[in-house]
């Protein structure tokens, strides 16, 4: 395989950030999905080179100075390393040959069919940082149960977030199985083997490809004037933030997830609900991680919340980046939420909504990634202060990342395919955040803290409490529309018919609520500076 050079560069002050958070402690971006069908190892293996020699970022190492500055994408020929091994195992990474097929060797991945692939997330791939010296910057991992022509693959692929966010890593996943689909076809390679892949460009740095208006010197000022009064609206509000059990030292923090899911009919519970309420998707899930971590925090009572949503700007950028490419293009802007004791999901959620719409317009989250830019340290050794300011402001504290409805395929080829979501590490960077995703109708929402901070009774009650809420909204827009049909003016359009109430700013921030409002590029995607 040929080595990327077009990639050779060094790495933005953006990537350069990630790079020397996940040294401090893991920051994969982790995508998954199960596939039902005849899968063999040769071809995943095969389909796995060929995604490879699409992308220059999949065929690259990091280098740096003797002391550790200076970090630059270089080439490497090494294939991304594939492991095979039944959910449950402690399967060794293989060279391309067939493992032993079999059923589930832990009795939990019988009972539960996710409990595989959870287990091995959590003890492996948030756990263990992909070799960024020695590259690629991937790896892929397929958890196998069955060997009948029915059988199902877990296919996960890690990337750390300096050249994946988790659009990248599910268009990844996907690429992977639709080039597999693509050799299927092919059937055996002739003579002169297979037809070779065209290759993807190598792309400049997202900060290259920013709009003009937020280039030079006018450019920095409009950011700086942006990030100026975030700093005012933090001393004025003093917003609440996740607070550790315990401090946990940066270098010691490890990340554990938590996943639920909403079924499709909740999913369309929910849209029906947020467009009733005018806001999004988005919204009514911040709102209830909102909600949650106000339940927990010692009286008096909070006058505001500060939550982070990543937002996603590959389409913003000259020229547009395509969903294909591989790179991280978020940057995670703040939300200051007002909150009372009473106050309802819904007027929350609107809060949020209308927040993050005037953030998009207004360019924030260029201003986050140029802050990064004018702070971020040029080594790991150098990074403790900035660290620390991240941990004390930071917006991923408490987060949400959701891709609003990704459009991953029910079938491709032979293949039925299901389950398709994304998980992201926390490093130094949050206590309490989560992913979102809306595939194959269902609704992934995959929480992940650090279990010494949060500890997992803690983090459980804050998950339940987060569905929670969401499920009761939908459950009493249910019971409304009941009464509606039966001519009885539903509760909650009594309760929220003040007009003066409705932010209409806050329809449309993702793209989960099909049929509200068009939505600007969802939030995503990824966790973010």
């Amino acid at each position: 395989m040929s080595p990327a050079r077009g990639a050779h560069r060094a790495l933005s002050p953006l990537e350069r950030w990630y790079w020397i958070a996940d040294q401090v402690s893991p920051l994969n971006v982790i995508a998954r999905v199960r596939v039902r069908g005849h899968l063999p190892p040769e071809l995943l293996r095969a389909a796995l080179d060929d995604l490879q020699a699409r992308h220059p970022l999949l065929r690259v190492a990091i280098a740096t100075r003797p002391d550790g500055r200076r970090p630059r994408f270089v080439p490497t020929d090494r294939p991304i390393p594939l492991r095979r091994a039944a959910p449950g195992s402690d399967g060794a990474a293989d060279a391309g040959l067939p493992a032993a097929p079999g059923v589930p060797t832990d009795p939990a991945a019988a009972a539960d069919p996710d409990a595989g692939w959870l287990r091995e997330v959590n003890e492996r791939e948030l756990a263990d940082r992909v070799d960024w010296r020695a590259g690629p910057l991937c790896r892929a991992v397929v958890l196998t149960t069955g060997a009948a022509p029915g059988d199902a693959h877990d296919l996960i692929l890690t990337l750390p977030h300096c050249v994946a966010d988790g659009t990248t890593a599910l268009s990844l996943l996907r690429q992977w199985i639709e080039h597999a689909d693509r050799l299927a076809a092919q059937g055996p390679p002739g003579p002169d083997g297979r037809t070779p892949v065209s290759a993807e460009p190598a792309l400049p740095p997202a900060e290259r490809m920013f709009p003009r208006r937020y280039r030079g010197v006018t450019g920095a000022l409009r950011l700086g004037g942006q990030l100026l009064r975030d700093l005012y609206a933090v001393r004025r509000h003093r917003p609440t933030r996740v607070t550790p059990s315990r401090f946990v030292p940066f270098t010691e923090r490890r990340s554990r997830l938590l996943h639920r899911t909403l079924t499709a009919e909740q999913v369309a519970a929910l849209a029906r609900a947020c467009r009733r309420e005018r806001t999004t998707v988005h919204g009514a899930l911040a709102a209830a991680m909102v909600l949650a971590v106000a339940a927990e925090t010692p009286p008096p009572a909070p006058g505001h919340v500060a939550i982070g949503s990543p937002v996603d700007f590959r389409a913003a950028l000259t020229p547009p980046v395509p969903e294909r490419a591989v790179g991280a293009y978020v940057a995670t802007v703040p939300s200051f939420v007002p909150y009372r004791p009473g106050v309802s999901l819904w007027q929350v959620a609107r809060s949020i909504s209308g927040d993050l719409a005037g953030r998009r317009r207004r360019g924030s989250h260029f201003a986050m990634v140029d802050l990064v830019r004018l702070s971020c340290p040029p080594s790991v050794a150098a990074s403790g202060r900035f660290v620390e300011l991240t941990e004390r402001t930071g917006p991923v504290n408490l987060c949400l990342s959701n891709l609003g409805r990704y459009d991953f395929p029910d079938r491709i080829g032979a293949w039925r395919l299901g389950g398709a979501q994304f998980v992201a590490g926390l490093s130094v960077c949050g206590y309490f955040v989560a992913t979102a995703n809306t595939s194959h109708g269902e609704l992934a929402w995959n929480f992940v803290h650090v279990p010494e901070a949060v500890p997992d009774a803690r983090a459980a009650r804050l998950v339940a409490a987060c569905v929670d809420a969401v499920l009761a909204e939908i459950d009493e827009s249910a019971a409304g529309a009941g009464e509606a049909a039966a001519g009885v003016e539903p509760t909650a359009a009594r309760a929220e018919g003040a007009a003066a109430e409705i932010d209409e700013t806050a329809a449309g921030t993702d793209a989960t609520a099909t049929g509200a409002a068009a939505v600007p590029a969802g939030t995503d995607r990824g966790a973010g500076t």
